[in-house]
């Protein structure tokens, strides 16, 4: 079970959640492109970016970010009030077309905001590939309510 989908008074640091894969495909690329407006030729062309380091396109590193709440985020958690942010984030290896990632995350850090009504969870926030090769680490901040709080 994602410990996102409990309160933050049930959820202890060293929580941790494994995600499901998800394939990344042409279509996620272009698609992104299309809808960001961000055509960078690593991106959207596939001959310049044959002669990169990479030898292929990449997915860009916002839409691995996008992925990873997708993937970690539960649609139906009612505890869960806001983002609070992201201190840190990086892109640690590229993602490729036909590449398949998870989401690892783990409770690092607790603050009560006011007592009894809400806290932020500090998580380690990292996508895996299929090959276990780490390609985003960054944390995420997330307020969340106690249980029993006023809605």
């Amino acid at each position: 079970m994602n410990f996102l989908q409990k309160y933050y008074d049930e959820i202890e640091v060293g929580d941790s959640y494994r995600s499901r894969g998800r394939t990344i495909t042409e279509a996620d690329i272009v698609q992104w492109c299309s809808y960001t407006g961000d055509w960078y030729v690593l991106h959207s062309n596939e001959h310049y970016a044959a002669q990169t380091r990479f030898g292929q396109r990449i997915a860009p590193g916002l839409l691995v970010l996008a992925y990873a709440a997708g993937l970690g985020v539960p649609p139906d958690a009612p505890s869960i009030v806001a983002n609070y942010g992201t201190d840190r984030l990086r892109f640690v290896a590229p993602v490729f077309i036909g590449d398949t990632i998870h989401l690892r995350s783990a409770v690092v850090e607790k603050t009560t905001k006011r007592e009894g009504r809400d806290g932020v969870l500090k998580l380690d926030w990292n996508v895996h590939n299929q090959d276990g090769t780490l390609v985003m680490s960054s944390d995420l901040q997330i307020l969340m309510s106690f249980s029993g709080a006023a809605k």
